[in-house]
């Protein structure tokens, strides 16, 4: 999808484009929890100490990334960085931002953690929260959901300030199948890769940091 695609086509505001169809009719609800996670281990050191010698500490390994599977929730899931050059605001800093909200977001998906997604995204962003409903809602009661990975595959935005202080930064998504997972561990559902979606992003410089005031979906 080219950028004048993007700026040409028909804006609708409705449930995020962001999501399939089929993830936002799903009902479940109840409180959520974040998937299991293990402590890096700790190895013990044992060395003899000397006048003259100082032990060097044991390096402490890394707990190992688990992705979901039919088994069990993902585990030891790394949180995406900020890039640095969505440090600024620049053209090149909203479509770096652009591009980690989407990792924001696929890392909720992944965990059920949505702090990291919420912490730069706005209150009022409507289709946001109804995204975070359903990553709440299946990561519930011991369920989890497999796959579900969201990624921006192209940004573009012709950093034009609006009135209200937003830059709008249009975005291809795309997600990858997804899995439905009970906590006895059998399938709910699953849901085939959907087509790569047209998202364009509000976004605002806010006090050094990137945040999302809204987002809707390119149709046409």
């Amino acid at each position: 999808m080219t950028s004048s695609t993007w700026h040409s086509a028909r804006l609708r505001y409705s449930t995020a484009a962001l999501l399939t169809a089929s993830v936002l009719v799903l009902t479940a609800c109840n409180e959520g929890n974040n998937p299991p996670g293990s402590d890096p281990t700790s190895a013990s050191a044992s060395a003899s100490t000397s006048a003259s010698v100082t032990p060097s500490p044991t390096p402490t390994p890394s707990a190992a990334y688990k992705p979901a599977d039919a088994k069990g929730k993902a585990q030891n899931v790394p949180v995406p960085v900020l890039p640095e050059a969505a440090k600024a605001e620049t053209k090149e800093g909203a479509m770096a931002f652009a591009g980690y909200w989407f990792n924001l977001l696929s890392y909720g998906y992944e965990t059920g953690d949505l702090a990291p997604l919420n912490g730069v995204t706005s209150s009022s962003c409507g289709p946001c929260d109804k995204a975070k409903q359903v990553i709440h809602a299946w990561h519930s009661e011991g369920r989890w959901l497999v796959g579900g990975k969201v990624a921006a595959v192209a940004t573009s935005t012709t950093f034009n300030k609006s009135a209200d202080a937003t830059y709008q930064v249009a975005v291809q998504a795309r997600q990858t199948s997804l899995t439905y997972m009970r906590q006895d561990g059998s399938v709910a559902r699953s849901d085939p890769q959907p087509d790569d979606t047209g998202n364009l992003l509000f976004v605002a410089y806010e006090n050094g940091t990137w945040r999302l005031s809204d987002i809707g979906k390119i149709v046409g």
